[in-house]
């Protein structure tokens, strides 16, 4: 009796202390909170397709283009959402009132949120976005009022959803190499195939990392998947919706992992483009070649990441070189008689905006508020994200600078304009800052201190996270 009245207290002992210890195991697995949710965003009407600067009229779908999102939340409570999308920009506008009424729904600081572009230019035109770019037609430009006025809510929509859906969950980083993005500033695209074939290096800066974020949940479920790379989403120059490279990866990452969330984001890539193109097929090889970095990163050793997150943003003030004079800007007007170019219309259409705001006596500013955000996930992964079309130098410095566990999204929050390095800055050439009409901006180029400027910022955030 002795002995089974001893049986009966070990195994109600054991009955009680499992749960306890099995819920303790299940809160160190899964220390995160994490939240996906997605839309598709094909247009229904016949908005132009954007990027190129010249009137591209859909024609069909070669796959949907969409918005995701993914939300985390640390074991302190505080939260983060990244939406990604397969947009070319997102205009200054539609990112100021995304935010604030996000931070007015969801209790968000601004630094919280994070939207991001991949700068696909298979994507439809957007309201207020890149101004002087397309030829003049107003039945289009209501078309596009419409989409953006619609695409707002649905970001709005997609967020909200990936809150709901925060559940336990636990995060794993990694590093994947893809090599298909090419230097365009120091390689000629038509020589590209012929130095390949014949295996002579490229040359130029780049950066082949694929930076490799995991989320999963309970049973080892991979709920997302969270991938960027460094090169312009520019291989298809055609009237078909798609997301480009990055949307074939989504795809085959999607189809190889039934139920997960793939999300993609561009890095610094303002200078990269994936070389040759111009092709569907190399545009499905080169998004599978990336989704195969990814898998191989899945595959190797990932990093788990602690559950804590910091978050800070600023904006820092870029300062224009100097304002278009008034001879400047009738002689571009005047160019247009002779030449029809397309980068010589945008210019006088440009030209013709900045005198009427010159006649009305308004001054033009003398500087762009810029964005700059830093997150740092479980005190070893800083995430740098800046606006516009930042050249590949800004991610090569920022790792040099704060270690392996970095990475730099570009083409974030807003499409500015092409951010140039120092280097880049005084090379010349398109993205060395010279072209700042193009995105409706009031001058003719940024001052010589943007590399500086952004730098110290970042600096000063990182130091504000840690």
């Amino acid at each position: 009796m002795k002995t089974i009245a001893l049986l009966s207290s070990v195994m109600l002992m054991a009955m009680l202390c499992t749960p306890a210890l099995s819920s303790a195991s299940g809160n160190e697995d899964l220390p995160w909170k994490a939240g996906t949710a997605s839309m598709v965003i094909t247009p229904k009407k016949q908005v132009w397709l954007a990027g190129y600067g010249y009137k591209r009229a859909p024609a069909g779908t070669l796959h949907d283009i969409w918005i995701k999102a993914l939300a985390l939340e640390d074991r302190n409570g505080w939260r983060s959402v990244i939406v990604t999308s397969d947009l070319m920009g997102i205009p200054r506008y539609m990112y100021e009132n995304i935010s604030k009424k996000l931070m007015k729904r969801l209790h968000l600081e601004r630094s919280q949120i994070l939207l991001t572009f991949s700068h696909n230019h298979s994507a439809p035109r957007l309201h207020e976005d890149l101004v002087d770019y397309y030829p003049v037609d107003h039945a289009q430009t209501k078309l596009v009022k419409a989409y953006s006025d619609k695409l707002e809510k649905q970001i709005i929509q997609t967020v909200i959803r990936a809150f709901h859906d925060l559940s336990p969950a636990r995060l794993s980083i990694g590093e994947g190499q893809s090599g298909f993005a090419v230097n365009r500033r120091n390689n000629v695209e038509a020589d590209v195939p012929e130095l390949l074939a014949n295996n002579i290096p490229l040359k130029g800066p780049v950066d082949h990392s694929v930076p490799v974020m995991a989320v999963y949940k309970a049973g080892n479920r991979l709920d997302a998947i969270l991938f960027g790379y460094a090169c312009h989403p520019t291989t298809l120059n055609f009237q078909q919706w798609c997301g480009d490279y990055p949307g074939f990866a989504q795809i085959a990452l999607e189809k190889d992992h039934p139920g997960t969330t793939a999300l993609f984001f561009t890095g610094a890539g303002g200078d990269q483009n994936p070389l040759p193109r111009r092709d569907v097929q190399l545009c499905e090889q080169y998004g599978n070649r990336l989704a195969d970095a990814v898998e191989k990163a899945l595959a190797g050793e990932m990093t788990a990441v602690p559950s804590e997150l910091h978050t800070a943003f600023e904006f820092v003030d870029l300062d224009y070189l100097a304002p278009p004079t008034r001879k400047e800007l009738e002689d571009a007007i005047r160019k247009r008689e002779q030449d029809q170019s397309a980068r010589v219309r945008i210019r006088a259409s440009w030209a013709g905006r900045m005198l009427n705001i010159m006649d009305s006596g308004e001054p033009f500013p003398s500087s762009y508020p810029y964005p700059v955000q830093v997150w740092k996930l479980g005190g070893m992964l800083n995430w740098i994200s800046l606006g516009g079309e930042a050249v590949v130098d800004y991610s090569l410095r920022f790792k040099r600078e704060f270690g392996p566990h970095t990475w730099v999204c570009g083409y974030a929050n807003v499409l500015v304009a092409y951010i140039p390095s120092m280097r880049v800055y005084h090379e010349g050439g398109y993205e060395g800052g010279a072209f700042l009409y193009e995105y409706g901006l009031p001058a003719n180029r940024w001052a010589g201190d943007v590399e500086e400027r952004i730098a110290y910022t970042v600096h000063r955030l990182i130091q504000k996270v840690e």
